[in-house]
């Protein structure tokens, strides 16, 4: 069947132009953070984090409608689809974010043409066009160089750099404060080459209360980190926070368990070119997600498994561990993931629906998730060959998950599934953690549960299996069937017992509502072991009584938000230098 050049232009400009739109939109809420940012707005700024990742999947459903409405047999027709992609590439040539673009388009094909899709001559299954040297309307970073100008006055255009409205608290003493970080961390006999210079990203990084400066020192071969976080104090005033230069502290700042940042990038590959350098242990998936860009983070990943999967011949298996009575959790040993579909039916004494359990996935990935949330990649339509699946995995999806799977050919169609990054789980790493990292683990369990409240996020589910210990040794929840606001919860004190027989019975002698919550019954749920739970008490006593969570509630309710740092606070500088 022969196609016409004129309508397959015209289809792909329809599909570039509901990119276009959406990348504007993309780029608006980055300017937004800005205002929301100098004004402390952090309501807004919630919203408009909510507001951005919604805007993807509005932009896709208006490019199908407009296709289905203007062309509607062609769009239909599988066999228009390479010759549309041979024209949408030459629409591409000179794009800014023509890696983002191909995801768009693969979006909207996959949307029009459901399965027909698994042909890849009609969906940018590798990428067509390098992205490598994009040059937008202005650098993407600027450089300053200390050996001609003084380190002092790089920093002050370094800090000064962005027109923020406000005014600093006291920019002397940030500047000395930087000043004296970065020669702490300068090696012995260090000495400055022709090309010492500091590299920064035009565009600030915001995320709850903080904006960050994102840079790099070059000198000579090495490149090293510098993230600087300015913070306000209560009249608006701004300050440098700390100077981040240590890889390991910069990598926790784009943790998977973090929001992701709204920055205003032209062209993105050359942001994550550029944290690539500072922060090579950091994959593109990665940093695109961090970068907001999370389905192009979801287009490298599904490259990257792809890939995995033509190079391993290990197959999928049931996860290790205590087996949920929500989700049905699968793994492939040789790929550092799981595979998490919801099931047909859940165990007692669940009694949430399928509906419920997505909807709380989605809590999670509009909210703040301050380090202790992991982040999920969410896919529909996941096609894996048959002969990669053991046969006890197959036959558990097939008794526990049918709705969420199609046997099509010699593949396995997963209707829905989430994939995280896989941890070890907190009661498997104590069972085998030295005296020391099990300690520093039972302490991070606590603080963890302090962070998450601190985000108006109430977990449901404590068991220590819920919780995965990640390659920083940071706690991580990552189980979120019961997960819900603090703000909704009610925390009451376990009324005493009327008499003996209350004493010895297996039902609470007292009325429970739907959202009552009694703290005084985690302990058993914490720790069984007398020894960790001396421990545990030792620095979290107070999560075991009402009194704590009613307060940390009245606070939220306030509208006052918990500040939790991506870093460790002796580095702050206010604890390091003083007030």
């Amino acid at each position: 069947m022969s196609t016409n050049p004129q309508l397959c232009n015209a289809i792909a400009q329809t599909i570039l132009d509901g990119f276009d739109k959406h990348y504007f939109l993309f780029r608006r809420f980055g300017n937004e953070a800005k205002f929301c940012f100098e004004h402390a707005d952090w309501s807004r700024a919630g919203e408009g984090r909510k507001e951005r990742i919604l805007g993807y999947e509005e932009r896709v459903t208006e490019t199908v409608n407009t296709l289905n409405e203007h062309f509607p047999d062609e769009a239909a027709n599988a066999l228009w689809w390479p010759d549309v992609k041979a024209a949408y590439i030459t629409l591409l040539l000179n794009h800014l974010q023509a890696e983002c673009a191909e995801t768009f388009y693969n979006s909207v094909v996959c949307r029009v043409l459901h399965r027909d899709y698994y042909s890849n001559e009609n969906i940018f299954w590798r990428p067509s066009l390098s992205t490598e040297h994009l040059h937008g309307s202005s650098p993407s970073f600027r450089s300053y160089y200390p050996g001609s100008c003084g380190l002092r006055r790089c920093l002050l255009q370094t800090v000064t750099g962005f027109d923020l409205s406000n005014g600093f608290q006291n920019l002397r003493r940030d500047i000395r404060r930087l000043e004296i970080a970065i020669s702490e961390q300068r090696r012995k006999g260090w000495k400055a080459q022709p090309n010492y210079q500091i590299q920064v990203l035009a565009s600030l990084f915001f995320r709850s209360k903080a904006a960050y400066i994102v840079c790099r020192i070059i000198n000579g071969d090495r490149t090293q980190a510098l993230v600087i976080p300015l913070l306000q104090d209560t009249d608006r005033q701004i300050y440098v926070d700390t100077a981040l230069l240590r890889r390991k502290h910069v990598s926790i700042v784009f943790s998977f368990s973090r929001a992701y940042f709204m920055v205003d990038m032209e062209v993105p590959s050359a942001y994550v070119k550029f944290l690539t350098s500072i922060m090579p242990g950091k994959s593109q998936v990665d940093l695109y997600a961090m970068l907001g860009l999370q389905k192009q983070a979801k287009t490298l990943f599904y490259r990257e498994m792809q890939y995995h999967l033509s190079h391993s011949q290990d197959n999928f298996q049931i996860a290790p561990g205590v087996r949920g009575m929500v989700m049905l959790v699968f793994t492939l040993p040789s790929f550092q993931f799981v595979f998490k579909l919801i099931k047909d039916r859940f165990d007692p004494p669940k009694t949430s629906s399928r509906e419920d359990v997505r909807q709380k996935y989605q809590l999670v990935k509009y909210h703040d998730r301050v380090g202790r949330l992991a982040d999920t990649l969410e896919y529909s339509n996941v096609a894996i060959s048959l002969n990669r699946i053991d046969a006890e995995l197959l036959e558990e999806l097939r008794a526990n998950a049918a709705d969420s799977i199609d046997e099509v050919g010699d593949k396995l169609v997963i209707k829905h599934v989430y994939i995280e990054r896989r941890m070890q789980p907190l009661d498997q790493y104590l069972a085998q953690a030295s005296v020391t990292r099990r300690h520093r683990a039972i302490r991070d369990f606590g603080q963890s549960i302090r962070d998450m409240v601190g985000a108006n996020i109430f977990p449901g589910d404590m068991l220590k299996k819920n919780f995965g210990v990640t390659r920083n040794e940071r706690v991580v929840f990552y189980d979120y069937d019961e997960i819900c606001y603090i703000t909704d919860c009610n925390f009451r004190r376990i009324p005493p017992a009327r008499s003996y027989e209350d004493e010895i019975s297996d039902t609470p002698w007292y009325s429970i509502g739907q959202n009552d919550v009694f703290p005084e019954s985690f302990a058993p749920f914490f720790f069984t072991n007398q020894e960790d739970m001396l421990l545990f008490k030792e620095n979290h006593a107070d999560l075991l009584a009402p009194d704590w969570w009613n307060g940390m509630k009245d606070t939220i309710l306030a509208g006052d938000l918990t500040d939790v740092f991506p870093y460790p606070v002796k580095r702050r500088f206010s604890v390091r230098f003083g007030s």
